[in-house]
């Protein structure tokens, strides 16, 4: 009988104040491996910070959050871990530098994952055909419609074939 994989992440009484504002509390969570997992409910209750908590964007203030094998809270864990994280953040283009044009964005992302040039070439390639962005190289992200950023943002994110992809809202601004 196969053994199931351990999970992506495990979360254990984790609590997260914004202020007085309560954005998490007691919350208790594991997420498997291998699977697509999606937060559904309300805006307010917290599934932005959860997902910030899980891609070490945010500090962990209560509880334990263990993220590909180890604890968030643990600044050499999240620097070993967090270069096989992608988090596209809620909101058009947060993780876009608007001036860039969909080729710098993606070469800059590529290059920070240290993609040499047939590499970075071949990835924006494929990246942005699967997309429909590929006759946009050259404009400006900033030029670019909401569903457009939603397309770059989720190829600069895929750039480096994260272990661990987490996506806030991706679809907010997409067509089907």
């Amino acid at each position: 009988m196969d053994t199931p994989p351990p999970p992506v992440a495990r979360l254990s009484g984790v609590g997260l104040r914004y202020g007085r504002t309560q954005a998490l509390a007691e919350l208790t969570l594991e997420l498997p491996a291998g699977r697509m997992v999606g937060l559904i409910g309300p805006d307010g209750v917290g599934k932005s910070s959860l997902l910030a908590l899980l891609a070490g964007a945010r500090a962990v203030q209560q509880g334990q959050v263990w993220c590909l094998g180890g604890d968030m809270a643990s600044r050499r864990h999240r620097e070993a871990v967090c270069p096989r994280i992608a988090f596209m953040p809620q909101g058009l283009g947060k993780n876009l530098y608007p001036t860039l044009s969909v080729a710098e964005n993606l070469q800059f992302f590529a290059r920070l994952f240290g993609h040499d040039g047939a590499e970075r070439r071949r990835r924006i390639e494929q990246l942005t055909r699967a997309t429909g962005l590929h006759p946009f190289l050259e404009r400006a992200a900033g030029q670019l419609s909401g569903g457009m950023k939603q397309k770059l943002g989720l190829c600069c994110a895929l750039i480096h074939d994260p272990d661990l992809l987490i996506l806030d809202e991706p679809t907010t601004g997409v067509d089907p």
